[in-house]
C-alpha cells in the first residue's frame, strides 16, 4: 500500500507513463472517462495526450493493455473526426507532422497504410508544406504520396464542423449548402487557408556548427574562387527553410563584408541570396541584426546588372519581414540624398514594398512624415526612374494609411503630381485585401505565407521599372552616411588576416635550410643539450636579422617543433625556443597555421616555474599577429583540455594580462564564460583564484551584466565574485598599448567613437536577450489603449512584468512603442509616470540595441520634463539618463526635435532640459551639426521671464560654445534685436573664458559603463554662472535675500542631534544608505548628504553649502569657522557629515573655495586633537581617500596645505590606520601624488617606527621598494627616503623585508643608505624625533638616526644570506601591535619615549639571526646554485605550503628523512622559522580550503595532518634545531596546532581521536624543546590576542593557558635560560591592555590567576633581584607590573621575618609535613568525607582550603574523577568563597601577611597542570587563619589575636 499512496498522487498524465502496471490501468481508465466527457472542443487535454496514444496500445501488460485500447479509441473517435472535420485551423499539426515520418517506418503494414492515409488529409489543408517534413521517408512511399496528392481537388477544402464560438460561420456554412452555391465564399477560404503557417510545421535547423572550419578565413581569401567555395556552403545551408537561434552575429557581418566591399558581383548577388535564406529561416529573430546589412543593401543598388539588384531586391525585402519600418527608418533615410539615381529609387521600391506590409498602427506621423519628406525630393528628381519610383511609395502610403494622413504632407505638390500619387494609390492592390480576387493578387497571397517571403515585393517593382536603373549613369559616389564606413575601409590593409597553407614536412626541411645556417639544422636534434643549446643560439641570430619577407614562418616554427620539439627536457635550450617562437611571430607574416603549429607546445609550458615567462611573452606576441580573439579562444580551449592545473590557472592570468594590454574588442565572450565556470568548480585553489582575477577584468570592460551569468554558482563562490567586482568598481580600464588597434591616432573622432559604441555594443551582445514580442499580445495592446484607466494601467503592469521576467530582451518589441507612447500624454498623471518607469526599464533591459527606438519612443520624453508636477519631471529626466547610458547622446542631438522643444515657452521644460544638455555635452567629444539648431531658442532663454530658465541657459552656453565654437556663436546673434544682441554678446565673451576643453581620447573598454563620466561634468557647469548685469531682474533679489539673510543667521548654526552619528554609521552599514564611495560625486550623494545635513544645520547654513555659486560656499565656510570653538560639540557631532561636505569641495576646481576647506581642517584637527577626539573608522573612511587626492595637486600651496593637515590627522586617528590609505594613494596615476605619499609614509616610519607599516611591514615595503623603479625621478627619490627611513628603524633587516631587487634599483638604495650615513653623524645622537607638527620642508630629507657601523660591509653580508630567503613577514614581536592605538594616540607618551620601536626591534632580531650560509646573490652560473643544499631545502620547503595536498606530502616526505638522519640534519639549520612558517601556513590552508571543500576525500586530508605532525615531531625532538624557531614564528604555530585540536571536524575522520592525540603530544614537544625564553613569551603573547578577540573560541583561551601553568611548572629547573628582560616586557604589555580591574571584569578568572601565578613564581625564584630585570620598560614608574612586583618581594620579605621568628615551630611543621605527606591518601579521604556529609561540609572544605594551601602541588583529580559534576562545582565554589574571605580580611588587617600562592595555588577542574611551589613559606599564615576559625567557631573575638609584626 505504500506503493500505490505514491502513484494514486500522480495527475493523469504521468500514471498513464508510470514503471508500475496497476499505476498504467489506474492512468489509462481514467483517460478514458475524460475522453468520454470532454465537451469543449477547445480543451487542452487532447494535446496533451497526443504523444502518450502510442504507449497506450504498446504496454507490455495485457490487461493494461486492453484498457489501453478502449482509450486510444475513445481519443482516436473524436480526434480523427476533429482533424477531417474541424480543419487544420483548430487542430494543431505540427505534433502531428514532426511523428509522422516516423509511423511510414513502422513494420505493421497497417501503421504504414494509415500514416499515408493521414499524409493525404493534412496535405489537403496545408498542401506543399507538407513536402518538406517528409522528403527523407522511403522514395517509393514518397512516390505513392505524390501520386495520391495529385488526385486531390485543387479546390481548397472546407470546415464542415464548428466551435461554440464559431456559430456565426455555422451559420454561414450551413446557408451556402442551403442555397446550392460555395463560389461566394472564395475569398474567406483563402483567407482561412493562409492562416495556416508552413514554418510553424517545421523543425528547426542549426547551421552555425556545420559551416566549414575555415569558413571565415576563405570569405576573405584574395581569390574569389575561395570566397565562392565559402558562400556555396552557406547558401547549401539556408536552404533549410526554418533555422535555429544562435549568434549569428560573425556570419551576417562576414556577409554584409562581402557585399558591401566585394568587386566580383556574382559573390554579391550570392551573399545578398544567403542573406535572404537566412532572415527567412530566421524571421522575427534575424531582426537584431536587421540594422547591421539595410544601409549596406541599399548602397549596393548602384550595381546595374539585373541578376545583382534581384537578389539585393530579395535581400531587403526578406531582412524588412523580420523588423519594423521604425526599427530602419534612420538607416533608409540616411541613403534617401544619395547622389547615385539607382540607389535612390531602389529605396523607394524598397519602401513601397514594405508599406504593403503595414497598417496604419505601424505607419504613424512620425514616421510618414520624414519619408515622405524625402518623396517629395524625390518627386522633382531629373531622373524618371526616381521620380517614378517616389510616386508608387507615396501612392502606397496613401492607400495605407488613407488620404487624410497623407495630404497634410502633400501641401506643397502641384495638382498633377497628386493626381499621379492617386492613380498609383488606386492601382495598388494591398497584401491580403479582399476585392477583386485577380490572379496577381493571389500570387501575392502566396508569395506572403511562403516559407522564403522574398518573391511578392518583385511584382510592384517588375521588369519595366528596371530598365532606366539599367541605363542610369554617374559614378557610384557615396553621401555623407557612408563616411563611417569608409574610415573604416582606411584600415583594412593594416587587420588583413595571413592566409597560409599547411606545407609538407620535406617543404618546410628545405625552406629553412636555405635560411639558417647549416651547422643549426644539423644540431637541433642533436643529443647533447649543450649542442642543442648552440644551436638555438644560431637560430636566434638568423631571426634576428632576416627581413620579414624572407623569413618562412611556417617552416621555422615547425623546425622548433622537430624532435624532441615541445618536449625539450633542458629547461635553458626550452627557454630559446620559446623566445625565437615569439621573435618570429614579432618580425615575420605570422600566420594562423604557424600558429597552430606552436599553440600546444607554448600552453603545455606556460606553467612551468622556469619557462613560464617565455612562454607567455610568446602568445602575446602570436597574438599581436594573430589577433587577440582568435589566439585567447585556442590557447583557453587548449588549457582546459589538459588536465593540468597549473597551466590552466597561468593561462587565465595571461588571458587577463593580454585584455589589459590588448583591449576587449572582438573577444568571444561566451566562449571564455563557459571555460571560466569550468575553472571556477576546479578542485585546485590556484586555478579558481585566476579565474576569479579573469573575471574582474572582464568586469571593467562589461560592468555588471557579467555577474548574471554566475547567479546559479554557490553563494560563497558568488560572494567571492563580488568581492573581486567590488574591488574593480570605480575603475576605468586601461588603453590598450598592443594589438592593431592601440596606436591608430591617425582616425577622425567619429570613428573613435563609432568604435567605441561598438565595443559597449559587442560587450552587451553576449547576454542572453529574450524575445518578447509574441508575449506583447494584441490583447495587451488594446488594454493599454482602453478608455477605462484601470484597464489601462491593468495592460501596464502586465508589460512592467514581461520585461522585469525577461531581465534582458531584444531590440523586438512588436507594437508596445506606440501603446506606450499613447499612454505618455495620457490624463492621468499617475499612468505617465508608470509609462516613463517602463520605458526606464526598456532601456536597462534593452541595452544598446535601444538605439533604434529613440526617435518613437525616447524624443517624446523630453516633453514631460516641462510637466508642472514635480515627480513627473523627475521620472522623466530619470528616463532620459536611463536612455541615454545605453544609447549615446549622438541620436538624441540630431534633428529638429531638441530645438522644437525648446522653442515651447515653457519654463520647467526649458530650465530642466538645459540642465540636462549642461550635464551631458561637456562628456562628447563630437557632436551632429544639428546642434546648431537650438542655438536661437537657446539666446532666446537667455532673456527668458523665468531667473531659472536664463540661469540654466548661461550654464550650458560654455557647453554648446566647446562644440560649435565661438565663431558660430557670434555669428548667429545676427538675427536677434539689437538690444538683445548687446546682452547675449556679453555673456558670450564671459562664457568664453571659462569655456571648457574637448574631453580626451576614451579608453575604448570604458564606453560599457558611459554613466560614470556623465557626472564628471558637473562641478565645472556649477561652478561658471554669468549673472546678467543689465536690467533690473537681476539686481533686486539679492538686496532682499541679503536682508532676510541677516535675519535668519542669529542663533547657533551646528544643531546637536543625540545619538544622530551612531544611527547613520548602522544605517550605513545595513545598506540603508548609500556608502560614502566614488570616484566622482554623484547626484545621488549629494542630495543623500544634503538630507542628512538638514537635521544638523541651521537653514541659512544648508542653503549656503548647496548653493550654485562658490562664492557662498567661501562665505558659508567662514561662518563655519567662527562657530566651530563655541559649539564644539555639535561640530563633533555631525562632524561626519562635515568631512563629507568637505571631501565634495575636493572636487571643486575653484581655488579660492579650496584654501577656505583647507583653512577650516585646519583649525578643526586642531580643534580635535585639542579634545582629545579620535576619528572613529567611518569618519576616516569617508575622508582621508579624498584628502589624500589632493596631495598630488599641482599648486604648492594647496599641497603645503594637505601635508600639515596629514600632521594633525595622526593625532586624531590611529598612525597605522592613516598608513592603508597612504598606500593606496601611491598606486595613483598622478606622479606627484605617488611621491607625496610615499615621503608621507617616510614620515610615518621616522615618527612612529616599523610597527606603523600595515598589514606587515613585509608587505608594506614591497609594494613601496616597487617604486625604486618608477620613471618619474621624483617618485624614485621618494621611494629610497622611505626605504632609507625603515632601514634606519630596523637596520639590515630591511633587505629581508623589500624582497628582490633588480641589479639597478639596489645599487640606487645602496648609495642612498651611504649618503644618508655621512649626513646624519653631524646631527646629535640624542636628537629626539622630529615633532611633525610644524615640518619645516615636508619635501626634504628626513631627519634620520645615526647610521650604524660599516653599513656597506652589513648590506652586502645581508644580501648575501638573503638572497635565496622569503619571509612572509619580519620577526617583530607581535606584543608591541597589540595596543598600537593607544600607544599612538598617547603623543605625549610617544615623546617621552624616543627609543621604544628601535630598542625592541633591535632586542627582538638578536635571537633569529641568520647564520652564513654559502649562498651568493646574484650569481651567472645558475647550475651553482640550483645544485647546492640550501637552495634545494628552500625549494622543498616552499613546496610545503602548496595548495596541491599531494606536492604538499612530497615535500614533507623529504623533510622528514632528512629529519630522521643525525648527520643530516644539521642542514636544516638556518631553516627552521622558515619551515615552520610554511607549516602553519599549510595547516591555516588546510583549515580554511580542504576541510571545507566536500570534494577531496578526508583520507588525504588525514594523511597530510599525519605528515606535518610527524614532521613537527622529529625537529621538536632535537633540541638544536627546536631552539632557533622564533617567538613570531612559535606564536603562530601554536596558534595552529590548538585550532587542529578544537577542530570539531577533525573528530569526523577516521581515526580522528589518534590525530588530536599526536597534536597534544606534538604541543608538549614544543613546550619542553623550544627556546623556553621564546615560547613563553609566544604564550603570553596568544593569550593576549585569544583575550581581545570576541570572535574565538573560550576553549582556545583555556588551552593557551594549560600550556602557561605547565610553562610555571617547570620554571625552577628554565628559569636560568629565560631571558627575563623580555618575559617582563611581555607580561608589561599585557597589563597594558588587560589592567587589573578589566582582567577581573572577563568571564573567568582564570586568566587574572594565571597572570599572578607566573609573576609569583618568578618573584618567589629570583627575589628581589626580579626588579633588576625591567630594563626593557620605558617609563617602568608608571608600569602596574612593577608595583605588583615591589608588593610581592615585600610579601616575601614580611614572610622570611616570620620564617626566621618561629624557627622551631618551623621544624615542627616540617616533620608534621613529612607525616601527612605520607598519608596523603588518607587525609584528603577524611576531608572528602566531611565535605560529602551534611554536618560536616563546611568543616571539610576549610580542611581541603587549608591543605591545598600547604601542599599546593596535591593532585585532586584522582579524588573527585568518580564525583559528580555538582558536587565538583560545590567544592570549587566553596574553595573560591574562603579564598575571598581571607583575602578580604587580609586587606583590612595590613599586619596579616597572605602566602604568594594563597589566591592562585590552585586551578578550576578544566586545568591539569599542577605548580609546584615550596609551602614552607605558607604553613605560619595558613595555622595563624586556621587559629582564627577554631575561635570563631567556639565564639571567641578575633580582634584578640595579636597581630603579626612585620
Amino acid at each position: 500500500m505504500g506503493d500505490d499512496s505514491e502513484w494514486m498522487k500522480l495527475p493523469m498524465d504521468q500514471k498513464c507513463e508510470h514503471k508500475i502496471w496497476k499505476a498504467r490501468l489506474n492512468g489509462y481508465e481514467e483517460a478514458l472517462k475524460l475522453f468520454q466527457r470532454i465537451k469543449d472542443e477547445k480543451s487542452p487535454e487532447w494535446g496533451k495526450y497526443l504523444g502518450l496514444i502510442k504507449k497506450f496500445v504498446t504496454d507490455s501488460n495485457a490487461i493494461a493493455q486492453l484498457k489501453g485500447l478502449e482509450a486510444a479509441l475513445a481519443f482516436i473517435e473524436n480526434a480523427h473526426v476533429a482533424g477531417n472535420e474541424f480543419g487544420s485551423k483548430i487542430i494543431t499539426l505540427k505534433p502531428v507532422v514532426k511523428v509522422l515520418p516516423k509511423q511510414f517506418e513502422s513494420r505493421e503494414k497497417v501503421v504504414r497504410d494509415e500514416a499515408r492515409l493521414l499524409a493525404v488529409e493534412i496535405y489537403r489543408w496545408i498542401r506543399d508544406a507538407l513536402r518538406t517534413p517528409l522528403q527523407n521517408i522511403n522514395s517509393v512511399q514518397l512516390k505513392e504520396l505524390e501520386e495520391e496528392w495529385v488526385k486531390l481537388p485543387t479546390a481548397a477544402p472546407k470546415q464542415t464542423r464548428f466551435l461554440r464560438s464559431q456559430q456565426d460561420l455555422k451559420a454561414k456554412f450551413e446557408q451556402q449548402q442551403t442555397d446550392g452555391g460555395d463560389e461566394a465564399d472564395d475569398d474567406d477560404d483563402e483567407a482561412e487557408a493562409a492562416q495556416v503557417d508552413p514554418y510553424e510545421l517545421l523543425e528547426a535547423v542549426e547551421i552555425l556548427s556545420k559551416l566549414p572550419k575555415d569558413f571565415y578565413e576563405k570569405i576573405e581569401a584574395k581569390k574569389w574562387q575561395e570566397r565562392k567555395e565559402a558562400l556555396e556552403a552557406v547558401e547549401a545551408l539556408i536552404k533549410n527553410p526554418k533555422l535555429e537561434s544562435g549568434d549569428y552575429g560573425d556570419l551576417v557581418r562576414a556577409l554584409k563584408k562581402v557585399i558591401g566591399k566585394d568587386a566580383n558581383v556574382m559573390l554579391v548577388a550570392m551573399a545578398a541570396k544567403c542573406l535572404a535564406g537566412l532572415a527567412a529561416g530566421l524571421r522575427k529573430k534575424f531582426g537584431t541584426y536587421a540594422g547591421l546589412v539595410v544601409s549596406t543593401i541599399l548602397e549596393k543598388f548602384k550595381e546595374k546588372k539585373p541578376q545583382v539588384v534581384l537578389a539585393l531586391q530579395e535581400a531587403i525585402d526578406a531582412v524588412f519581414l523580420t523588423t519594423t519600418l521604425q526599427n530602419i527608418s534612420e538607416d533608409v533615410l540616411s541613403v534617401m540624398d544619395n547622389k547615385n539615381p539607382s540607389i535612390k529609387q531602389q529605396a523607394s521600391l524598397f519602401l513601397a514594398r514594405s508599406f504593403r506590409h503595414c497598417t496604419p498602427s505601424t505607419m504613424p506621423k512620425s514616421v510618414l512624415k520624414p519619408f515622405c519628406a524625402a518623396f517629395l525630393k524625390q518627386v522633382n528628381d531629373s531622373a524618371p526612374e526616381v521620380r517614378d519610383a517616389a510616386f508608387e511609395a507615396l501612392g502606397t502610403a496613401m492607400k495605407v494609411v488613407g488620404e487624410k494622413a497623407v495630404n497634410p504632407f502633400l501641401t506643397d505638390v502641384d495638382k498633377l503630381k497628386l493626381d499621379k500619387i492617386k492613380e498609383c494609390a488606386d492601382k495598388l492592390e494591398l497584401v491580403g485585401t479582399k476585392g477583386g480576387g485577380s490572379g496577381g493578387e493571389k500570387k501575392e497571397k502566396s508569395a506572403a505565407k511562403a516559407p522564403p517571403p522574398v518573391e511578392a515585393p518583385a511584382k510592384p517593382s517588375g521588369p519595366p521599372k528596371k530598365a532606366p536603373s539599367a541605363k542610369a549613369a554617374g559614378p557610384p559616389k557615396k553621401g555623407k552616411p557612408a563616411s563611417a564606413p569608409s574610415a573604416k575601409s582606411k584600415k583594412a590593409p593594416d587587420t588583413k588576416e595571413i592566409v597560409e597553407t599547411e606545407l609538407s614536412p620535406e617543404v618546410c626541411e628545405e625552406k629553412a635550410a636555405a635560411v639558417l645556417p647549416a651547422s643549426c639544422m644539423q644540431l637541433l636534434d642533436s643529443a647533447n643539450w649543450k649542442e642543442r643549446l648552440a644551436s638555438m643560439e644560431e637560430f636566434q641570430k638568423a631571426v634576428e636579422q632576416m627581413d620579414k619577407s624572407e623569413m618562412p614562418c611556417q617552416a621555422l616554427v615547425k623546425m622548433l617543433a622537430k624532435k624532441p620539439g615541445w618536449k625539450e627536457t633542458n629547461f635553458q635550450v626550452m627557454q630559446m625556443k620559446l623566445h625565437i617562437v615569439g621573435l618570429i611571430a614579432q618580425k615575420g607574416s605570422f600566420s594562423k597555421t604557424s600558429a597552430l603549429v606552436v599553440l600546444d607546445g607554448l600552453v603545455d609550458k606556460i606553467g612551468d616555474v622556469k619557462c613560464g615567462s617565455n612562454a607567455k611573452e610568446a602568445l602575446t606576441a602570436i597574438g599581436v599577429a594573430c589577433s587577440l580573439p582568435w589566439t585567447a579562444e585556442q590557447v583557453v580551449s587548449m588549457a582546459f583540455a589538459q588536465k593540468n592545473p597549473k597551466n590552466q590557472a597561468e593561462t587565465l592570468n595571461w588571458l587577463a594580462n593580454a585584455m589589459k594590454e590588448f583591449g576587449f574588442a572582438g573577444i568571444n565572450v561566451k566562449a571564455f564564460i563557459n571555460n571560466v565556470k569550468t575553472a571556477l568548480g576546479a578542485t585546485n585553489p590556484a586555478v579558481r583564484t585566476s579565474a576569479i582575477t579573469l573575471l574582474g577584468v572582464m568586469y571593467l570592460y562589461m560592468g555588471a551584466p557579467l555577474r548574471m551569468f554566475f547567479e546559479d554558482e554557490k553563494p560563497a563562490l558568488l560572494s567571492q565574485i563580488d568581492a573581486e567586482f567590488e574591488k574593480m568598481q570605480g575603475q576605468s580600464p586601461p588603453a590598450p598599448i598592443r594589438g592593431k588597434k592601440a596606436g591608430a591616432d591617425e582616425e577622425g573622432d567619429a570613428a573613435e567613437e563609432e568604435e567605441v559604441d561598438s565595443g559597449a555594443r559587442d560587450s552587451m551582445d553576449v547576454l542572453p536577450r529574450t524575445d518578447i514580442s509574441d508575449k506583447i499580445t494584441l490583447d495587451m495592446v488594446s488594454k493599454i489603449s482602453d478608455k477605462n484607466w484601470k484597464i489601462r494601467k491593468e495592460g501596464l503592469d502586465e508589460v512592467a512584468a514581461v520585461i522585469s521576467e525577461a531581465k534582458f530582451i531584444q531590440a523586438n518589441i512588436g507594437e508596445l512603442p506606440m501603446a506606450l507612447k499613447g499612454r505618455l500624454s495620457d490624463s492621468n498623471k499617475l499612468l505617465v509616470q508608470q509609462a516613463l518607469n517602463i520605458l526606464q526599464q526598456i532601456a536597462t533591459a534593452m541595452g544598446p540595441s535601444l538605439k533604434q527606438h529613440v526617435k518613437n519612443m525616447g524624443i517624446p520624453v523630453i516633453t514631460f520634463l516641462g510637466d508642472s508636477k514635480a515627480n513627473v519631471r523627475a521620472a522623466a529626466l530619470s528616463t532620459l539618463n536611463a536612455w541615454v547610458e545605453q544609447t549615446g547622446m549622438k541620436e538624441w542631438l540630431e534633428g529638429e526635435d531638441l530645438s522644437e522643444e525648446l522653442k515651447k515657452e515653457n519654463p520647467f521644460l526649458r530650465q530642466e532640459l538645459l540642465g540636462w544638455l549642461a550635464e551631458k555635452l561637456p562628456t562628447l567629444r563630437t557632436v551632429p551639426t544639428d546642434l546648431m539648431l537650438c542655438v536661437p531658442p537657446l539666446y532666446t532663454c537667455l532673456e527668458d521671464r523665468s531667473g531659472d530658465v536664463r540661469k540654466k541657459a548661461q550654464d550650458a552656453l560654455p557647453s554648446f560654445m566647446m562644440h560649435l565654437g565661438y565663431e558660430k556663436m557670434i555669428k548667429a546673434t545676427g538675427k536677434l534685436k539689437p538690444a538683445s544682441k548687446d546682452q547675449v554678446v556679453g555673456i558670450l565673451e564671459k562664457a568664453r573664458a571659462v569655456m571648457p576643453a574637448k574631453p580626451a581620447v576614451p579608453v575604448k573598454a570604458a564606453a560599457s559603463k558611459p554613466a560614470s563620466s556623465a557626472p564628471a561634468a558637473k562641478p565645472a557647469s556649477g561652478s561658471c554662472t554669468f549673472p546678467l548685469t543689465t536690467g533690473v531682474v537681476g539686481k533686486k533679489p539679492p538686496v532682499k535675500a541679503g536682508a532676510k539673510d541677516e535675519e535668519d543667521k542669529s542663533g547657533p548654526i551646528f544643531i546637536l542631534v543625540p545619538n544622530g552619528k551612531e544611527q547613520r554609521i548602522k544605517e550605513e552599514k545595513t545598506l540603508k544608505i548609500l556608502k560614502w564611495n566614488f570616484t566622482t560625486p554623484r547626484d545621488e550623494y549629494v542630495e543623500q548628504l544634503k538630507a542628512q545635513m538638514s537635521t544638523c544645520l541651521a537653514k541659512w547654513l544648508q542653503d549656503e553649502l548647496f548653493h550654485f555659486d562658490f562664492q557662498r560656499h567661501v562665505k558659508a565656510i567662514g561662518a563655519m569657522i567662527e562657530h566651530m570653538e563655541p559649539e564644539c560639540e555639535a561640530v563633533i557631532g555631525c562632524l561626519d557629515l562635515i568631512l563629507k561636505w568637505f571631501t565634495l569641495r575636493f572636487f571643486d576646481t575653484n581655488t579660492s573655495v579650496l584654501m577656505k576647506a583647507l583653512e577650516f581642517l585646519k583649525l578643526l584637527f586642531i580643534m580635535l586633537s585639542r579634545k582629545n577626539y579620535q576619528l572613529n573608522d567611518y569618519e576616516a573612511s569617508s575622508f582621508i581617500p579624498y584628502l589624500i587626492l589632493k596631495v598630488g595637486e599641482s599648486k604648492d600651496v594647496v599641497r603645503k596645505d594637505v601635508r600639515a593637515i596629514l600632521t594633525m590627522l595622526c593625532k586624531v586617528y590611529a598612525a597605522s590606520k592613516v598608513f592603508p590609505f597612504l598606500m593606496e594613494g601611491t598606486k595613483s596615476k598622478n606622479s606627484k601624488q605617488r611621491s607625496e605619499c610615499l615621503e608621507e609614509l617616510g614620515c610615518l616610519i621616522e615618527n612612529f617606527g616599523m610597527n606603523v607599516c600595515q598589514p606587515t611591514p613585509a608587505k608594506a615595503l614591497k609594494e613601496i621598494a616597487v617604486h625604486i623603479g618608477d620613471r618619474d625621478t621624483t617618485v624614485r627619490n621618494a621611494a629610497l627616503n622611505t626605504v632609507v627611513a625603515a632601514y634606519n628603524a630596523c637596520g639590515d633587516q630591511v633587505f629581508k623585508l623589500i624582497g628582490k631587487l633588480s641589479e639597478k634599483e639596489m645599487s640606487m638604495l645602496e648609495e642612498r643608505i651611504k649618503r644618508s650615513a655621512k649626513k646624519t653623524p653631524a646631527a646629535s645622537a640624542k636628537q629626539e624625533r622630529p615633532q611633525r607638527e610644524h615640518p619645516a620642508n615636508p619635501n626634504a630629507t628626513f631627519l634620520r638616526k645615526p647610521a650604524q657601523e660599516e653599513v656597506p660591509n652589513k648590506l652586502n653580508q645581508a644580501r648575501a644570506q638573503n638572497a635565496h630567503l622569503e619571509q612572509s613577514a619580519p620577526s617583530i614581536p607581535k606584543e608591541f601591535q597589540l595596543d598600537l592605538d593607544v600607544f599612538e594616540n598617547n603623543h605625549t607618551c610617544a615623546r617621552e619615549i624616543p627609543d621604544l620601536v628601535q630598542h625592541k626591534l633591535d632586542e627582538v632580531l638578536e635571537p633569529v639571526m641568520i647564520p652564513d650560509r654559502k649562498i651568493r646573490s646574484v650569481s651567472p652560473h645558475f647550475d651553482d646554485i640550483h645544485n647546492s643544499t640550501a637552495s634545494t631545502i628552500n625549494f622543498v620547503i616552499s613546496q610545503v605550503a602548496s595548495g596541491d595536498i599531494n606536492t604538499s606530502i612530497q615535500a614533507l616526505a623529504q623533510i622528514d628523512e632528512v629529519l630522521r638522519q643525525a648527520d643530516k640534519a644539521e642542514a636544516m639549520s638556518g631553516h627552521i622559522d622558515q619551515f615552520l612558517i610554511a607549516t602553519f601556513m599549510q595547516l591555516r590552508l588546510i583549515y580554511n580550503t580542504h576541510m571545507a571543500d566536500d570534494r577531496l576525500d578526508k583520507k588525504d586530508i588525514f594523511k597530510l595532518y599525519s605528515c606535518i605532525i610527524g614532521n613537527m615531531l622529529s625537529l621538536f625532538s632535537m633540541e638544536s634545531l627546536a631552539r632557533e624557531a622564533s617567538m613570531g614564528v612559535l606564536k603562530d604555530l601554536m596558534h595552529g596546532l590548538i585550532t587542529l585540536m578544537l577542530d570539531s571536524r577533525v573528530e569526523d575522520i577516521e581515526d580522528g581521536q589518534q590525530l588530536i592525540r599526536s597534536v597534544n603530544l606534538l604541543v608538549v614537544r614544543v613546550l619542553e624543546k623550544s627556546d623556553q625564553t621564546n615560547i613563553l613569551s609566544a604564550l603570553l603573547v596568544l593569550l593576549q590576542d585569544s583575550l581581545i578577540s570576541t570572535a574565538g573560541s573560550p576553549l582556545f583561551s583555556e588551552l593557551v593557558m594549560k600550556c602557561l601553568w605547565r610553562m610555571i611548572r617547570f620554571l625552577p629547573q628554565t628559569i636560568n635560560s629565560i631571558n627575563l628582560d623580555r618575559i617582563l616586557l611581555d607580561v608589561h604589555n599585557f597589563m597594558k591592555v588587560f589592567p587589573k580591574e578589566k582582567l577581573k571584569q572577563l568571564k573567568s578568572d582564570v586568566p587574572h590567576r594565571t597572570l599572578k601565578t607566573l609573576l609569583h613564581t618568578l618573584c618567589r625564584l629570583t627575589g628581589a633581584k626580579i626588579l633588576d630585570h625591567m630594563s626593557m620598560i620605558e617609563n617602568r614608574n608608571e608600569s602596574e607590573l612593577e608595583a605588583h612586583l615591589r608588593r610581592v618581594v615585600k610579601h616575601s620579605a614580611n614572610l622570611s621575618g616570620l620564617k626566621s621568628d618561629k624557627s622551631s615551630e618551623k621544624g615542627a611543621l616540617r616533620s608534621d609535613d613529612k607525616v601527612i605527606m605520607a598519608k596523603v591518601s588518607d587525609i584528603l579521604s577524611e576531608i572528602f568525607k566531611k565535605i560529602g556529609s551534611k554536618e560536616n561540609t563546611k568543616e571539610g572544605l576549610t580542611e581541603l582550603y587549608e591543605y591545598k594551601q600547604k601542599y599546593s602541588d596535591a593532585d585532586l583529580e584522582p579524588f573527585l574523577r568518580n564525583t559528580s559534576q555538582f558536587f565538583q562545582s560545590y567544592v570549587e565554589r566553596g574553595l573560591r568563597m574562603i579564598e575571598s574571605e581571607r583575602e578580604g580580611k587580609g586587606r583590612i588587617q595590613t599586619s596579616t601577611v597572605i602566602p604568594q600562592h594563597s589566591t592562585d595555588s590552585y586551578l578550576p577542574s578544566s586545568s591539569t597542570v599542577p605548580i609546584s611551589s615550596n609551602g614552607d613559606d605558607m604553613n605560619a599564615a595558613a595555622y595563624y587563619e586556621r587559629l582564627k576559625i577554631l575561635r570563631q567557631r567556639r565564639g571567641l573575638e578575633n580582634s584578640t589575636v595579636c597581630l603579626i609584626k612585620p
